[in-house]
């Protein structure tokens, strides 16, 4: 007794680390596998893979594979994956099997056959590295990360919609699509964390999970408390982030950067706009100012602490309503638009579409997801040209400290010089209208400058002259103070805007618009007499690099619904769902879980039966003799309750009298010369200790063969089950 359980603790302490493994590398397969396939592709990936895991395990320290060199397994890996690649299109692109089949079940068996052999080869490259190198596991660990990583990676820089077929799926039976992706990637912590602590302790394996486990559902708990975390942002104009306040190093800080030409990781969702009157503006963008570069600090502009200037900015989040007190003029020319505003990262002032009057505090419909809402009151112009022509700059009420403020600019005499030199060549009628010189000086930026995030400026002594006198490439920060400072060097009241500049055409014909990192903008504003602060933004014709983004429609929807108010969303998501539980992904999900599990049971009963061939000898009679059972089991011949191994040999030497001879020589090599060898059998002649198993167990099938009907016989090779009736 003590023997036979030392034997099932070791099976045990091989077979749970085992399908441990498995289980984790399968499910590594089925992730990757959800957007790249079909779902009978993605279980074919998980059989696969199992499939791969139990067969190496078992065979990989026996011949054949055992002398197998690595490079040949390789080799064998890629041929096997070509194979499938090839068998697939072979199938999906029969039209005989098409016409007998349908199109829909051919592509689905191309699928499970290339996705099968995929999971199965790969797999098995894996582990036999595992098992033959020190790197093998690391590159198992590896491996699985990547398939975790690459699914999830699109739901990086805030992107909750995606993977679409998460975001779908969640999003139609109003589901947060976080919760989910929150879950895989505990999954996967859990998955890699299982991978590196197996090879060690596995009796502790249940309390290290335990904890894990313990850790990762106390980072859902703190989600559901306290909201999302925020995105990491690459923020080149300094919108997002805690609350400027007097003094702040917040407000001291270089607007300028050096950075690389990638904008890849400016895509982050920062807020969601939602439109309560409509307005589209002329020029092609909406302009969202939050604050301003206004006051010349002795070697740049920087947010002013004044409170003689920019009146017409707010520097905090009012708790309840906020106005704007100084008087607009023009109102006949100007739209009031109503705009509601959800942050999905912190910022430090509150923005709104050009040009705000008012902030009010709103109701959150959504915590988790905002970190702050509230509406914006703007009257937009709607000035055309001959509205700006002919109108003198600055504010006559100003005085002449207010307008000394807007005029002072570094005491470098090339901002004055270069701007003279470009309004040589306006024509005598405009020569001396502000409007008319500002837009020269735009077009002389837009002709010469070039657009880079790629600079040397930003750490000059005078980063917007480095600019401006140097090579003329940078990004809208240099455009804008370079602007602004050649139009106080000829007497315009100017100040650099920061905020947003988004595209109208993002906006798609709803009433939503997202507001992204990348749309991060300042731009240069003159204050014209009788209309107040005018943007006049340089577009330099070349760029050399793609600041663009693809349109993120069903974000943005999604994102304006979550903020019009819940009953809004909440409609929206019962319009969109089906039934809770829709029958035919009932019905599919049955058919799957029971192909799987004839698949596994299959696969453990060819392995059973043939597991003698490739056994090492030592091993050979006990798996022979377990082989010749399953084999009468599944004949219906099964041990009575009670009834001993002899016994039960004695009632089969009708159909088979050589299994008298393995029941013998099994007791013999199992309990040794002293062990009790039954009566009845020891009257037949002196078995030798090491029988030829193989040769003995083909006799028996050959001796139930002729005893047996053939009907029975593919009847019991047909159950998948038999197996487990053996005992």
């Amino acid at each position: 007794m003590t023997i036979h359980n030392a034997k099932q603790d070791s099976v045990l302490n091989q077979l749970l680390p085992s399908s441990l493994r498995a289980a984790i590398i399968a499910s590594s397969y089925w992730v990757l596998s959800l957007s790249l396939t079909s779902p009978s592709g993605s279980v074919a990936a998980f059989v696969g893979c199992l499939f791969s895991c139990y067969l190496i395990d078992g065979l990989v320290n026996r011949p054949p594979l055992r002398d197998l060199r690595l490079s040949v397994i390789a080799i064998t890996t890629l041929l096997i994956l070509c194979a499938g690649i090839f068998l697939s299109s072979v199938i999906t692109s029969s039209l005989t099997v098409a016409s007998l089949l349908s199109p829909l079940l051919t592509y689905e068996i191309g699928e499970v056959l290339q996705w099968f052999l995929f999971a199965a080869a790969l797999t098995a490259l894996l582990r036999i590295l595992a098992h033959r190198t020190g790197y093998g596991r690391v590159v198992e660990i590896l491996f699985v990360a990547t398939a975790f990583v690459i699914t999830l990676a699109a739901h990086r820089q805030g992107m909750i919609h995606r993977p679409f077929f998460i975001g779908d799926y969640a999003l139609t039976r109003g589901i947060d699509p976080s919760s989910i992706l929150m879950a895989m990637g505990c999954g996967a912590v859990l998955a890699m964390a299982g991978l590196l602590m197996m090879e060690n302790n596995h009796r502790r394996l249940p309390y290290h999970f335990t904890v894990l486990g313990l850790l990762c559902f106390s980072l859902l708990a703190y989600v559901q408390l306290f909201g999302m975390p925020s995105p990491r942002l690459t923020d080149d104009m300094g919108l997002t982030g805690v609350a400027r306040g007097e003094g702040s190093a917040a407000e001291q800080e270089n607007p300028f950067r050096d950075g690389e030409n990638d904008a890849s990781d400016k895509e982050a969702p920062v807020a969601i706009v939602l439109f309560r009157d409509d307005y589209e503006p002329a020029g092609g963008s909406y302009y969202f100012r939050e604050s301003a570069y206004t006051e010349f600090n002795g070697s740049m502009l920087a947010v002013t602490d004044r409170d003689d200037l920019d009146e017409d900015l707010i520097t905090h989040f009012p708790p309840v309503r906020a106005d704007i007190e100084e008087p607009l003029p023009l109102l006949d020319k100007r739209q009031a638009v109503r705009t509601t505003i959800g942050l999905l990262a912190p910022h430090r002032t509150p923005f709104g579409l050009d040009t705000p009057v008012a902030f009010q505090n709103t109701p959150n419909p959504n915590n988790l997801r905002f970190k702050q809402t509230y509406d914006a009151y703007s009257m937009v112009p709607l000035l055309e040209f001959p509205d700006l022509i002919g109108r003198s700059a600055g504010d006559p009420g100003w005085t002449p400290a207010q307008r000394q403020a807007y005029l002072e600019l570094p005491d470098d005499p090339r901002y004055r010089e270069l701007a003279d030199t470009i309004l040589q060549d306006l024509r005598p009628g405009y020569a001396d209208d502000p409007y008319a010189k500002a837009l020269a000086i735009k077009d002389y930026l837009d002709r010469n400058g070039i657009y880079s995030l790629k600079n040397e400026h930003a750490y000059a002594e005078d980063p917007a002259a480095s600019f401006l006198f140097g090579d003329l490439t940078g990004y809208c920060m240099h455009f804008s103070f370079a602007a602004t400072y050649m139009y106080r060097s000829i007497g315009i009241p100017a100040r650099v805007g920061i905020g947003y500049s988004v595209p109208a055409s993002n906006r798609a014909g709803g009433s939503s618009l997202l507001i992204q990192a990348i749309n991060g903008h300042a731009w240069p504003e003159i204050f014209l007499d009788g209309v107040g602060w005018v943007i006049v933004d340089p577009a330099p014709g070349r760029t050399l690099v793609d600041m663009s983004v693809d349109p993120q429609n069903s974000l943005q929807q999604l994102l304006g619904d979550m903020l019009r108010d819940e009953a809004a969303f909440d409609e929206f998501i019962s319009s969109q769902q089906d039934e809770p539980f829709p029958l035919t992904v009932l019905l599919q999900t049955l058919v799957a879980a029971l192909l799987v599990t004839l698949l596994a049971a299959y696969t453990v009963k060819i392995y059973r039966l043939r597991a003698p061939q490739f056994a090492d000898p030592a091993l050979r009679y006990r798996l022979s003799y377990r082989a010749t059972l399953d084999m009468l089991s599944a004949l219906g011949q099964r041990r009575r309750y009670g009834e001993s191994r002899e016994a039960f040999a004695r009632r089969l030497s009708t159909m088979t009298p050589s299994f008298a001879t393995m029941t013998a020589s099994h007791l013999y090599a199992a309990l040794g010369p002293s062990g009790s060898v039954p009566e009845g059998i020891q009257a037949q002649p002196r078995l030798p200790p090491t029988p030829d198993w193989l040769a003995l167990q083909s006799r028996i099938r050959a001796e139930i063969g002729s005893h047996t009907p053939w009907w029975r016989r593919v009847l019991a090779f047909l159950d998948p089950f038999a197996w487990l009736k053996t005992h």
